[in-house]
């Protein structure tokens, strides 16, 4: 069996005080990564959050001691992100200071918060040995003042702010990004938009007492969102494009991501909700980081979580914190450059974890002698993982692949041989339940207790395609059933709203390894609403993937994001869901008003990728 590198557990874990968020690394001369992070022994923003550094020569397998950038008795230091200069090697943290030691902060309704980690300066150290130690002097960013800052509780005098991302070189300068704070309120930040800080000559001066810095866009309004948007437009990052621009994304409490472009170096912006493509599907996203890069080979990789739209913009509690949930699994777009604009895959699903409240956020990016690692953080346990090649490659590549999948198919049927009320014989497929505290052992079978260390093995899943034409869409028409006589196995058929679903009845297991159960479990996914019409030929491609227990649909090569009824497109199943398996046979359209044109069963779940590369083979 192979390991699941998805699951989170697979990392390689980042050293911290208890508390961790943002780990961000910078690769050495000599191979060795420094990671800054933000931590401290108590939760998040209390007394004590401090930066420090850490450095690894194996690639995280390994880590130094904590080296303090601050010390954890000083005022509050917290969102530190590194930048190493090329012909150096030194390396500058940035981060937010608590400078005045200022024990609480105004709220836009009058009153005040003791949390007091995201305003003050813009402090920087730099260190000339990889980050074992820093610079006596600190050195701060000097902040034009926007009209967010005139019109706060302190009327500017006190600087509300913190960062994100990665700072980056462009054009022979050096680049931090930030986002301004308004107002602290409900859900903490009650208003933000993003700016850049450009030193022209951070690069190539060393002595940081020199160094100029400007506060970008032009104006006095930083990025904010579209008209009609909310007040929240958070954690802007930013990247070099190939053609020269900027490009730049951040989060909403909206529903949305929102993306930007600048073609004059960080002084202007066309912002806009974020689409796949240019003119297209606009990309649904919660309050969570939602981060771009872009890397030596001239292609993008973007994180985010894949839930949001009208749905959650409109939820009750939306500004008070609901929008900051749902941010397990994380998926990754690729994104290719052409005519000075990105084009974005569909989404895969890289990382997950199996207590689904976990947050996975803040990421950032390595590339490392033709290998690609990323960090997350849960803010109480920091991890770097490497990406498969191979997904990373699929999505870069989803725009023009148009090969059917051939790995897995173990059921291949023709228009021939899946004509209405045909009976064919069902493949096994493989057990979806290998999850909890304990883990099979991949020789045995046996189950290992949690004292044991977790080797987190793959955990089955299958996929069902159908090439199909509805003469009408009646609900219930039946294109797939592979129930046996206690009801468990495979069904799909239309629902009342003009939908397909996928239902999967299965009795519930125990503990993986284990022989027994107790009842039953039913677990469905369906397409959204108004994709399917009467007389066409429809692609619909359901994936249920027993790793993180998603399932997914495509209809006509797009992965369902749940339109504007829903926020989710995909749906979990139970974790004690055990087997797809029923009868020992299918039957083929029994009541379909219409017809089978393909039908494909797959013993592994399908990458969204591939789903898009099977439509498009036909």
């Amino acid at each position: 069996m192979s390991l699941d590198v998805r699951h989170i557990e697979t990392g390689r874990e980042i050293p911290s005080e208890g508390y961790c968020d943002q780990p961000y690394v910078v690769v050495n001369a000599d191979g060795s990564w420094t990671c800054l992070l933000t931590t401290g022994v108590g939760h998040e923003g209390a007394s004590g959050q401090h930066v420090v550094a850490a450095i690894t020569g194996d690639q995280g397998k390994t880590w130094s001691q904590l080296y303090d950038i601050e010390p954890a008795t000083g005022p509050e230091a917290s969102w530190v992100m590194p930048l190493r200069v090329p012909e150096t090697g030194r390396i500058y943290a940035f981060y937010t200071y608590n400078k005045e030691n200022q024990r609480e902060v105004k709220t836009v309704d009058g009153g005040t918060f003791n949390r007091v980690d995201s305003f003050g300066t813009y402090a920087y150290r730099y260190s000339d040995d990889c980050g074992r130690t820093w610079s006596t002097e600190r050195y701060e960013i000097p902040m034009r003042l926007f009209e967010c800052d005139r019109e706060n509780a302190y009327a500017g005098n006190v600087m509300f702010f913190w960062g994100v991302g990665k700072p980056f070189t462009h054009k022979g300068a050096a680049y931090v990004c930030a986002s301004k704070v308004g107002g602290f309120g409900t859900g903490f930040f009650a208003q933000n938009e993003g700016v850049l800080f450009r030193s022209p000559n951070l690069l190539t001066e060393h002595d940081p007492a020199n160094h100029v810095w400007e506060t970008l866009p032009e104006g006095e309004v930083g990025l904010r969102t579209p008209p009609g948007g909310g007040p929240i437009a958070g954690e802007f990052n930013a990247t070099p494009m190939n053609d020269g621009s900027l490009y730049g994304t951040f989060r909403t409490i909206d529903g949305w991501s929102c993306h930007a472009y600048s073609r004059d170096d960080g002084r202007n912006w066309d912002i806009d909700w974020m689409t796949y493509t240019p003119g297209g599907r606009r990309v649904k996203n919660p309050r969570s980081a939602n981060f771009v890069r872009r890397f030596s080979n001239g292609k993008y990789l973007y994180w985010f979580c894949f839930n949001g739209g009208e749905i959650l913009g409109r939820s009750p509690g939306v500004n008070a914190g609901v929008a900051y949930n749902n941010r397990n699994p994380i998926w990754l777009c690729g994104g290719v450059e052409k005519d000075g604009r990105i084009h974005w895959s569909q989404p895969e699903i890289i990382l997950y974890d199996d207590k689904i409240g976990n947050r996975m956020s803040y990421p950032d990016f390595i590339e490392d002698n033709g290998r690609v690692f990323i960090t997350e953080t849960q803010k109480t346990i920091a991890r770097v993982h490497e990406l498969d090649s191979h997904v990373l490659e699929a999505m870069w590549n989803q725009h023009e692949t148009c090969e059917t999948a051939a790995e897995g198919l173990v059921l291949d049927l023709n228009a021939e041989e899946c004509a209405a009320g045909s009976v064919v014989d069902m493949p096994e497929l493989p057990s979806l339940h290998n999850r909890a505290a304990d883990y099979v052992d991949a020789d045995t079978g046996a189950t290992l207790g949690g004292s044991v260390p977790k080797q987190v093995e793959s955990r089955g899943g299958f996929a069902l395609e159908f090439r199909v034409r509805f003469d009408d869409l009646d609900p219930w028409q039946v294109l797939f059933d592979s129930r046996g006589e206690e009801g468990r196995g495979v069904i799909v058929r239309l629902t009342d709203h003009g939908t397909l679903k996928l239902y999967i009845v299965s009795r519930a297991y125990d503990t993986p390894g284990s022989t027994s159960g107790n009842g039953m479990v039913e677990a469905a996914c369906e397409c959204d609403r108004n994709l399917l019409r009467p007389g066409c030929v429809h692609q619909v491609l359901f994936s249920v993937d027993g790793g993180p227990k998603i399932m997914s649909v495509m209809v006509d090569g797009v992965l369902c994001d749940g339109g504007s009824e829903r926020q989710f497109g995909w749906s979990r199943f139970h974790p004690n869901l055990m087997s797809p398996n029923g009868a020992p046979t299918a039957k083929l359209a029994p009541s379909l008003h219409g017809a089978l044109e393909r039908v494909r069963l797959y013993d592994r779940y399908l990458l969204t990728s591939e789903g898009v590369a099977n439509y498009r083979a036909r």
